[in-house]
């Protein structure tokens, strides 16, 4: 687990910087994540100034929150009502995967075509020369792309 703290300095310029990475043992139990956090917090000395924390969708991320807040609740600015912010680019990510999966026949016979035409030199040759012949620009080479 990675600690990131954002914040305004006294020129109202948006900071951030990582305050610890944490090894968290398996079974990620929102307890043992609320425990973790909670020491990172009060290890900067900063759980009294939180506002926010942002983390991605999963139940265990949910059950750490409300541990977290219940926790340190008489600490927390906004009256002990602790913010919770979902992560945009991991909801933006699962809709990605999802409208992907739609397509995902296309996409393989995409690969698969790449993965054929640059499996050897000749290939590639073979690939560009006819492009050539068709007048076809082939300024940029094929990519295979990663499914991440």
């Amino acid at each position: 687990m990675s600690v990131t703290a954002h914040y305004i300095d006294d020129s109202w310029v948006l900071q951030h910087r990582i305050l610890r990475f944490v090894y968290v043992p398996a079974p990620r139990t929102m307890d043992v994540l609320a425990k973790k956090m909670i020491e990172s917090l009060t290890q900067w000395n900063i759980e009294t100034k939180m506002s926010t924390i942002t983390i991605d969708n999963c139940s265990s991320n949910d059950g750490m929150i409300r541990l977290v807040q219940k926790k340190l609740s008489n600490e927390l600015l906004l009256q002990g009502k602790l913010v919770h912010m979902r992560c945009c680019a991991h909801i933006l990510n699962l809709i990605v995967k999802d409208n992907l999966s739609i397509i995902e026949g296309s996409i393989e016979t995409i690969r698969d075509n790449v993965s054929f035409w640059y499996a050897s030199p000749s290939r590639v040759e073979k690939f560009e020369d006819v492009a050539r012949q068709l007048k076809i620009s082939c300024t940029k080479k094929l990519a295979l792309d990663y499914k991440t």
